[in-house]
């Protein structure tokens, strides 16, 4: 039993791990939000903003001027949770690929692998929070910028709602959160 629950948590892991990288690298963290016939398709992430062309899917990005450069509050937070989170589940994913029952390395020394899967799961599990508050610090965000304007009547033109970047870094979030416990609570 302790073999298919690592191997299962190894696989939410590893996914959950590429997803959240990829939610971190890819650029629709908000999306134009708008029911008007639009003819582009307005893309902001963080690191750079895009417009889609609808009508020939011609693709032009923006990249932020800088890293360094001053940025709302909301992008520097994000980045930086979401950065240390892909290192953590990175590092995590090495610690626990050691622990597995399967791999060979230290076989005759089962404590230690054993200690290497909950060190693993502790670590899957601080890059979960920090991947969770990231992502939901940005969605909240983006409510609270949205319902100020709705508030104020203020119309700009292009409201943004919640991209499937976002959603994407949440998931993958809770999917480390979920091999974490896996591997900290079940396997001991």
């Amino acid at each position: 039993m302790s073999m298919v629950l690592q191997m299962m948590a190894f696989g939410i892991a590893l996914l959950s791990t590429l997803f959240l990288v990829i939610a971190t690298c890819t650029d629709c963290w908000m999306v134009n939000a708008d029911d008007s016939l639009e003819v582009s398709h307005k893309c902001r992430g963080l690191w750079r903003e895009c417009v889609t062309n609808m009508q020939d899917g011609v693709k032009t990005c923006d990249q932020y001027d800088s890293i360094l450069a001053d940025h709302p509050v909301k992008i520097v937070v994000t980045r930086t949770l979401l950065i240390t989170a892909d290192l953590l589940a990175g590092l995590a994913l090495a610690t626990l690929l050691l622990g597995l029952d399967c791999i060979k390395f230290l076989k005759e020394e089962p404590h230690v692998k054993l200690k290497l899967c909950f060190t693993a799961g502790a670590i899957l599990g601080i890059a979960s929070v920090l991947g969770l508050i990231g992502s939901v610090w940005y969605a909240v965000d983006v409510y609270m910028e949205r319902a100020t304007l709705v508030a104020h009547n203020v119309f700009l033109g292009v409201h943004y709602d919640f991209g499937w970047s976002c959603w994407l870094g949440m998931g993958s979030s809770t999917g480390c959160l979920v091999s974490s416990v896996l591997l900290t609570r079940c396997l001991h």
